[in-house]
């Protein structure tokens, strides 16, 4: 089906005239604090000029929040994790905060942001967050829209925009993830899934675009104040006036004293963080001087490697292949001090060396997955951290890389998103104690663009 055939089957969009604004003014006016815990760097793939936090003690969310913030993300990286793991560090930030909350004299309205492809760990993080916060919700509102990656939820079914079509979700290939497979692309019948059958389909609410765009703020806010208990509740969504109608709603139905917890994509973030529209960055805005960047690329996806082979088409980039026979080996250390000599020197001729793991491994079919998918981000992330020659700006693919590159290449503890160079593709000005503070730093997600967007992405950043 093509997305003109499916959007057709739903009434005409229902625009609310600076919705936005109101969003963003009743925000700033208010004791509430949007927080999104973003289980891999990539979801701040819609906003701009919000701080990114990569530790989160009580002393630091409470002297964010004091200085006025609005909107904060927390780069968790919970995807890369174990259910055990992501619940304790749920749990822990939860904990905290509360605390700096109730310190700051803030509200949280959290928000656990995951894949727009239905990856991650739901529900148990939700509930970690939510058991830490000890915070009882009326709803969870299930919001997977992601509209820059071509992700739509229509009749409560999540599709995914694959160029010359859409299809539901769980026909992709992201549906067959090792870690966070599923069968069902009705979300209903996900949460049914994923919860293993104690919340049935039939009990899951949805809000349906029929709702949003005939009966409009009123009508959407009467149904979410009918929500109750923490039951799910499904926003449909295929564009972003369908989202800002439902954060009015959302923020009528709070002022009547409801409570609300959102899983969600990116979208959803920009439209109830009231953040506006803005252009695209450009090469001037990026403080970029058509010099050698640097290109990383963990990511597996099929996307990233058929993107990653369009890159090294480029004759202005050098692909530096980090072998991962010799990172599981006894050889782990000359492979790291070899790669990042051969970046150095790529560097210093005036090429853009593209940082890449062996596309052919055993990875998949090994019991062993998450423990040698850490040894082997270890390793590249220590070639970053060897690097010598300064590049003019760093590319990082694939979320799980993107955080990883960051905090241990990069020495990353807090950042501010700049914008995105291309749709869903967002960029970050490090912060102070950072490797190299004042280039800019590409988060770019594993299943973004098409087969030319990352080539275009370093091309773009390779003009001066």
């Amino acid at each position: 089906m093509r997305l003109n055939e499916l959007l057709s089957k739903i009434p005409p969009v229902k625009q609310v005239p600076q919705a936005r604004g109101q969003i963003h003014q009743n925000l700033a006016s208010s004791a509430i604090t949007m927080v999104v815990l973003d289980d891999d760097p990539t979801g701040t793939q819609t906003v701009h000029d919000v701080p990114v936090l990569m530790s989160w003690t009580v002393d630091k969310l409470t002297s964010v929040m004091a200085e006025g913030e609005r909107v904060i993300y927390l780069s968790t990286n919970s995807r890369s994790l174990t259910p055990e793991k992501a619940i304790e560090l749920g749990e822990q930030i939860g904990r905290n905060l509360k605390q700096a909350g109730d310190k700051a004299g803030r509200t949280i309205l959290p928000v656990s942001r995951s894949d727009s492809t239905l990856r991650g760990h739901y529900p148990c993080e939700v509930d970690a967050l939510l058991r830490g916060m000890s915070y009882e919700p009326d709803a969870v509102i299930l919001a997977p829209a992601f509209f820059e990656g071509g992700r739509y939820t229509v009749d409560d079914v999540h599709y995914v925009d694959q160029g010359d079509c859409v299809v539901p979700a769980h026909e992709t290939e992201f549906a067959r993830d090792a870690n966070f497979g599923y069968q069902h692309s009705n979300l209903k019948d996900w949460v049914e899934e994923k919860t293993g059958g104690r919340i049935r389909s039939d009990e899951v609410r949805s809000i349906s675009l029929n709702l949003i765009r005939e009966g409009g703020i009123d009508a959407v806010a009467a149904e979410l104040m009918r929500a109750e208990h923490g039951v799910p509740v499904v926003l449909n969504a295929a564009c972003y006036h369908d989202l800002d109608i439902f954060s009015l709603a959302m923020i009528q139905a709070e002022a009547a004293g409801k409570q609300f917890v959102m899983r969600s994509a990116a979208s959803i973030v920009k439209s109830r963080g009231g953040i506006e529209d803005r252009p695209l960055l450009t090469a001037e805005q990026l403080g970029v001087h058509g010099k050698p960047g640097l290109v990383v690329v963990g990511s597996y996806v099929a996307k990233t490697t058929r993107q990653l082979e369009q890159l090294l088409g480029n004759d202005q980039v050098e692909g530096v292949e980090l072998g991962v026979a010799g990172l599981l080996q006894s050889g782990r250390e000359a492979t790291i001090e070899c790669t990042a000599a051969a970046v150095d020197a790529i560097i210093q001729c005036g090429k853009t060396p593209v940082v890449y793991t062996s596309r052919e491994t055993e990875l998949t079919r090994r019991r062993d997955f998450l423990a040698i998918g850490e040894s082997i981000m270890t390793g590249l992330c220590e070639v970053v951290a060897r690097i010598k020659a300064r590049p003019d700006f760093v590319v990082a693919k694939g979320g799980i890389t993107s955080y990883e590159v960051a905090r241990q290449g990069l020495g990353m503890q807090d950042a501010c998103v700049m914008g995105q160079i291309i749709k869903g593709v967002p960029v970050w000005e490090m912060g102070a104690g950072s490797k190299w503070k004042d280039i800019p730093y590409v988060v770019y997600p594993g299943n973004v663009g098409d087969d030319r967007a990352l080539h275009d992405v370093v091309l773009k950043l390779q003009q001066s």
